[in-house]
C-alpha cells in the first residue's frame, strides 16, 4: 500500500510538471516578442533622431546662405559648362557661336523673338525730340490704311500721284469727312490723356509745417527718413501733450 501511494504521488508530480512547462514556454515567448518589439522601436527612434538632426543641420546651412544663392549657383554652373564647351570647341577647331546656334531649336528661337518684341523700347524722357519721335511712332502704328481709297485716288491722279518738282497737284487734296472725324477723335483722346497727368508738387499744402526755412525742411525730411520710425511715438505724445 505504501508503494502504491508513492507511485500515485510521482504520477501527480509528473502531470503537474507537464502542465507547467507549456505555460512557462508561452510566457518566455511573449517576453521575447515584447523585447524584440522594444528593440525595434528603440532603433526607429534613434534613426528618426539622426534624420531630424541632419535636416536641422541642412536647414541651418540653407538659412545662412544668401537669399539668391540658388540663382547664383545655377549661374556659376552654367558659366562653367559654357567655358568647358568653349574649350572643347577650341580643341576641335570649331566656332563656338555656330555650334551653339545648332543646339537652339526653332521653338526656342521663336520664343526669344517674341520676348524681344514685347520689350518696351521707351527708356524714359531723354529729350523733346526723342519724345516727339516716340509719339509719332505710337500714333502711326494705330493707323489702319484704307487700301480702296488709296487705289481710287491713285487712279484719279495718274502720274501726279507721286509728285515731282514740276507737279502742280500740291495743295489740291481735300480730306474726306471720315478722315477729319478720325483726326478729331484722336486729338480728343490725346487731350483727355494729357488731362490725367499731374506734375509732382514740391510741397504738400496739407502737411504740418515743422520747419523755419527751406534748409531746415530738408534737414527734417532727412531726419524723418532715418529716425522717423523710432521717434513716431514720442512725436505723437508731444502733439497730444501726454509726454512724460
Amino acid at each position: 500500500m505504501w508503494c502504491s501511494t508513492i507511485m500515485a504521488s510521482c504520477t501527480e508530480a509528473s502531470a503537474a510538471t507537464t502542465e507547467e512547462e507549456p505555460t512557462e514556454t508561452t510566457a518566455s515567448q511573449k517576453r521575447e516578442a515584447r523585447l524584440r518589439k522594444f528593440r525595434e522601436l528603440h532603433f526607429k527612434r534613434n534613426e528618426a533622431r539622426k534624420l531630424n538632426h541632419q535636416e536641422v543641420v541642412e536647414e541651418d546651412k540653407r538659412l545662412k546662405l544668401p537669399a539668391n544663392w540658388e540663382a547664383k549657383k545655377a549661374r556659376l554652373e552654367w558659366e562653367l559648362a559654357e567655358d568647358q564647351k568653349k574649350k572643347d570647341c577650341a580643341a576641335r577647331g570649331e566656332n563656338y557661336d555656330r555650334v551653339k546656334l545648332l543646339e537652339i531649336t526653332a521653338d526656342d528661337a521663336e520664343r526669344w523673338e517674341r520676348k524681344k518684341k514685347k520689350k518696351n523700347p521707351d527708356t524714359g524722357f531723354a529729350g523733346y525730340a526723342e519724345a516727339q519721335f516716340r509719339q509719332y511712332q505710337r500714333l502711326t502704328k494705330q493707323i489702319r490704311p484704307d487700301l480702296e481709297s488709296y487705289e481710287k485716288q491713285r487712279e484719279e491722279c495718274g502720274e501726279d500721284f507721286h509728285p515731282t518738282s514740276n507737279s502742280l497737284i500740291y495743295g489740291t487734296h481735300a480730306p474726306t469727312k471720315e478722315g477729319v472725324d478720325r483726326m478729331v477723335e484722336d486729338v480728343e483722346k490725346q487731350i483727355e490723356k494729357r488731362a490725367k497727368y499731374s506734375r509732382r508738387r514740391a510741397y504738400n499744402d496739407d502737411a504740418d509745417i515743422d520747419y523755419i526755412n527751406e534748409r531746415n525742411a530738408k534737414f527734417n525730411k532727412k531726419a524723418e527718413r532715418f529716425y522717423g520710425k523710432y521717434t513716431a511715438e514720442i512725436k505723437q505724445n508731444l502733439e497730444r501733450g501726454t509726454a512724460v
